[in-house]
């Protein structure tokens, strides 16, 4: 029997993650994000999944490169799962823990995405996979870059083997993210990918704000 892992939000520190399909803008709006809390004087990790650990890198070039070639869809979501709890143990954990703000381009949900409603295995199965593999850690506050996935694709000439996935597959990963945001939305921030950048910017300040004084606060 599967134990559920209860989830967890960090006492200290605030934790937000960026989500959303190819070519949203996740990388854009997590550097525009870090870049307006340095200057308002708070301590800030940019971060990314899959690869920011020196474990990660490894998994990384397996699971995105694709000389890699077809895997097993169970193992693919695994070696996900590795990553993820490298990373939380070693670089998300430790800057929550010394008060910091934590900025993620993808986390679990991508996984629950990607690798659960993209490669059809069934999310609950995935799920507590990726819950125990992160301890049942959740973001104060995910931000989710909707936009289509024929126009994200557009803006790759080269793709990665999650990227070069038929254009199915990508709506499929789309509509679990939008499913997930709805079940949620005090969590959840859905904006439209293809509005102007410094519009998502002003938004996503907007909903970081309260978290921000409510970490002063503690």
């Amino acid at each position: 029997m599967i134990v559920p892992v209860p989830p967890v939000v960090a006492e200290r520190g605030v934790f937000v993650c960026f989500e959303g399909g190819e070519g949203s803008g996740k990388s854009t709006q997590s550097r525009a994000l870090r870049e307006w809390l340095e200057a308002e004087g708070h301590t800030v990790v940019l971060t990314f999944e899959p690869g920011d650990t020196a474990v990660g890198q490894r998994l990384r070039r397996i699971v995105l490169d694709p000389a890699t070639g077809d895997l097993s869809d169970r193992t693919e979501a695994l070696l996900y799962a590795a990553d993820k709890a490298e990373h939380v143990d070693t670089v998300v954990l430790p800057a929550l823990a010394r008060g910091e703000v934590v900025v993620t381009d993808r986390y679990v949900d991508s996984a629950l995405a990607y690798q659960g409603a993209g490669r059809a295995l069934p999310v609950a199965e995935v799920e507590p996979v990726m819950r125990w593999a992160t301890g049942g850690l959740r973001p104060h506050l995910t931000v989710v870059l909707d936009l289509e996935p024929a126009a994200g694709l557009e803006r790759f000439t080269g793709r990665d083997r999650i990227e070069g996935e038929s254009l199915e597959f990508h709506q499929r990963v789309r509509s679990a993210f939008l499913e997930m945001a709805a079940a949620d939305p005090e969590r959840y921030l859905v904006l439209d990918a293809r509005a102007p950048v410094e519009e998502i910017s002003a938004a996503v300040r907007q909903r970081v704000a309260p978290l921000l004084a409510r970490e002063s606060a503690t």
